[in-house]
């Protein structure tokens, strides 16, 4: 009996510091019980408050949304592709220090044209000075155009970039074979080398975008979208009048990408859906290759 009025005690004595020891997942300090003395239960207990690590019994939170798929799916690609381009473009560097015999852009054409397509393609500075510093020690490579007849009669010129020619033709073949396209004569006659100048087109009426074609001296002019999807102009002139035209159009308060010499088709070609899609899927094998520089092609798009 003694000892049950005891124990009564002393759980009325303790219970309020009972009530405190609550244990929840969302404190960074608990509330600890230390026994400072264990000779008897007569003895009586203190409490410390002791900070302690939490443990988070609940799981945490996701996003709404799964960031991975975005990124291994659509910015994985589009990385690759832009490595790939950026290797075709350091590879047209040395070959234009090469053939151009200075790796001064002020004292070679070739390479100022190639650079100027290096910034239009947001390639970075320091690796534009890397591709120019090390032309001179790397092994040359040489640059050739090939003929195709592509689906439904479609023409294309592949522009290749490689120091082995031999293994580029067999692999081009290869790939002309399997989607049902093959090499052939005549293809160039299907374009024009022109000089081709890019600029800014948004805001840019198609009114607006004729006038300043003709006051800057272009023969033509083309609204397109580029990689990004947005407004872009192509103006089209003779290959001695790019920089005319360029200097022309910033006259005029015309922001300009780039400026090169393309192959612009000259007897387009329109292609059934069927045969649209095949030829698509080649060009698209195509510049998966690593020496293929371009895929120029006839195909005129359905309207």
């Amino acid at each position: 009996m003694a000892g049950a009025v005891a124990l009564r005690g002393f759980l009325t004595r303790h219970s309020r510091l009972l009530d405190c020891m609550t244990i929840t997942t969302c404190m960074s300090a608990r509330i600890r019980p230390v026994q400072t003395d264990c000779t008897g239960l007569c003895h009586d207990f203190f409490w410390k408050t002791v900070p302690v690590r939490t443990l988070h019994l609940c799981p945490n939170f996701c996003a709404g949304h799964n960031k991975w798929s975005k990124v291994k799916h659509i910015k994985g690609p589009k990385d690759a592709a832009r490595s790939r381009m950026f290797m075709r473009l350091a590879m047209m560097i040395r070959i234009a220090v090469k053939e151009g015999g200075s790796s001064n852009p002020e004292f070679n054409i070739a390479l100022a044209n190639v650079v100027e397509q290096c910034r239009g393609k947001n390639m970075p500075k320091a690796s534009i000075e890397a591709a120019i510093k090390g032309a001179e020690k790397s092994k040359a490579g040489t640059q050739h155009t090939y003929e195709a007849r592509g689906p439904g009669g479609c023409m294309l010129l592949i522009d290749i970039l490689t120091d082995n020619n031999t293994r580029s033709l067999q692999e081009v073949r290869h790939l002309l074979n399997k989607h049902g396209a093959a090499l052939c004569e005549g293809a160039h006659h299907s374009f024009m080398r022109k000089g081709v100048v890019v600029a800014l087109g948004e805001g840019v009426s198609s009114e607006r975008a004729l006038e300043l074609a003709i006051e800057a001296g272009a023969e033509d002019v083309q609204e397109m979208d580029d990689e990004d999807e947005k407004p872009i102009l192509r103006f089209l002139c003779g290959m001695s009048e790019q920089k005319k035209v360029r200097m022309s159009l910033e006259e005029l308060g015309v922001r300009t990408v780039s400026a090169s010499l393309e192959f612009v088709p000259t007897a387009p070609t329109q292609l059934p859906q069927d045969q649209l899609e095949a030829a698509f899927s080649l060009i698209e094998a195509l510049n998966d290759y690593t020496d293929v520089l371009r895929v120029w092609d006839n195909i005129q798009s359905q309207s």
